[in-house]
């Protein structure tokens, strides 16, 4: 069972693309798009990544802020920022994963036949209050902003 509408979204503190620290906590008042996402510059991440690119402009006049999370480290982050001008930030959440697994967005993968414990494709909006407002646990990549400002009725 995952998280729901309505719920205290878990609070934590990871490092971003520089290395500094990153609090949910310290966001709050404003609204937070938290997605989970595999893998740095891979097709559906990018997708994903370059959709809240897009959409940049109208999630920043809401006052929202994004916060893609990943395994991926630092430098990687960093190179995906640059390569596709991602207006974000990035968080990495390194193995065993904890930030995700508190989002039930860490679990069992298939790939190919194989089985393997991996970051699941999930996104959630916390309001300004620190309570989640939206969950997606399908998320169609090239779309997700776009569905968050439609749900929002900000888009």
């Amino acid at each position: 069972m995952g998280l729901a509408i309505g719920d205290a979204a878990p609070d934590f503190t990871l490092p971003d693309q520089n290395g500094n620290p990153v609090s949910l906590s310290s966001l709050r008042g404003q609204r937070v798009v938290i997605y989970f996402y595999p893998k740095d510059d891979t097709t559906g991440c990018t997708k994903e990544a370059c959709n809240f690119r897009d959409r940049w402009a109208d999630l920043e006049s809401q006052g929202i802020r994004v916060l893609g999370i990943s395994k991926d480290d630092a430098t990687s982050h960093g190179k995906f920022i640059a390569k596709y001008s991602l207006p974000f930030t990035l968080l990495t959440d390194a193995e065993p994963c904890p930030v995700a697994t508190a989002y039930h967005s860490y679990g069992l993968k298939k790939f190919m036949g194989n089985e393997y414990m991996g970051m699941l494709r999930q996104t959630f909006v916390v309001d300004a209050e620190g309570k989640l407002e939206l969950v997606y646990e399908k998320v169609k990549s090239e779309t997700m902003a776009d569905q968050i400002l439609s749900d929002l009725a900000l888009g």
